[in-house]
């Protein structure tokens, strides 16, 4: 992870100015938020000039949405701003693959969770949802004592996340970095939307807090799928180093024998991580 400090204050200016306390280096905006600010200004500039040609403006704004929403709507896309998909590619992480896990802490299925990793030796990386740490304070610290990551998962984890406003954005993400940081004592260094989704309004955000975002290069749709083998041969299809691999503690589905697929999964996904001649590794480990 970069050592690097940098001032917040750059990232509105798309500079890069040495401060204090960061860890990833501040960039430029991405070029779909530039645009989008651009193309905004130069319809309004034309509807000012020509009003009677607003139709032709408001369609002009229509397709500037239209592409900023498609895009955030891949979750593994890139043009919104800088996003891991796989693991960065040095030479440690060639043979790497990180175990991210979703949606929690819940009760009943973190304290199994943390079992099993615990028998399976694997280290992982949990994304917290803010308010459900702040039900199971103690859990969240078991995570971290048992040798695992934390990291920013959103306060509430709503499904309109991806439509709020720059304002409420940052505000979801700062009040789950306070409170991953003041129950944990580690201040979170990555980032993962609710189900991927995102707006153009995000990377400042997560500049400004010092956030990497991180999508996932295969998952296993846990949250619906019921047959872990299924899941299983979705995690597996091409696995090779570098790989982000996504699953889920909090909402996840249930096995017809009543067992969460999480639980179900991860000794044969383990055991056939390590028999390609790979190994796991946190998020931050790779970084």
């Amino acid at each position: 992870m970069r050592s690097k400090i940098y001032d917040y204050e750059s990232i509105e200016r798309g500079e890069t100015t040495t401060a204090t306390g960061r860890r990833w280096a501040v960039r430029k905006l991405p070029h779909s938020l530039t645009l989008t600010i651009a193309w905004h200004l130069a319809v309004l500039a034309g509807w000012g000039a020509a009003p009677a040609e607003w139709p032709w403006w408001l369609a002009c704004l229509a397709v500037n949405h239209a592409a900023v929403t498609a895009a955030g709507l891949w979750p593994r896309s890139s043009i919104l701003g800088r996003n891991w998909t796989r693991l960065p590619d040095t030479a440690r992480n060639a043979n790497a693959v990180a175990l991210t896990i979703d949606d929690g802490p819940d009760p009943a299925i973190t304290p199994q969770t943390l079992d099993l990793l615990d028998v399976l030796d694997v280290r992982a990386t949990f994304f917290l949802i803010g308010d459900r740490a702040l039900c199971y304070p103690a859990l969240t610290r078991e995570i971290v004592a048992r040798g695992h990551k934390v990291e920013n998962h959103t306060q509430a984890h709503a499904h309109t996340f991806s439509v709020k406003g720059m304002r409420a954005i940052a505000r979801e993400v700062e009040n789950a970095q306070r409170t991953l940081s003041s129950l944990t004592g580690e201040r979170p260094a990555f980032f993962r939307a609710p189900a991927g989704l995102r707006n153009v309004l995000l990377e400042p955000v997560l500049q400004k807090l010092d956030l990497q975002l991180v999508a996932w290069t295969r998952r296993g749709f846990d949250t619906r799928e019921r047959d872990p083998q299924r899941v299983l041969e979705r995690l597996l299809a091409n696995l090779s180093g570098r790989d982000i691999l996504l699953l889920h503690d909090g909402n996840a589905a249930v096995t017809l024998e009543g067992q969460a697929v999480l639980l179900a999964v991860l000794p044969p996904l383990v055991d056939a991580v390590r028999s390609r001649g790979l190994h796991f590794v946190t998020l931050q480990e790779s970084a």
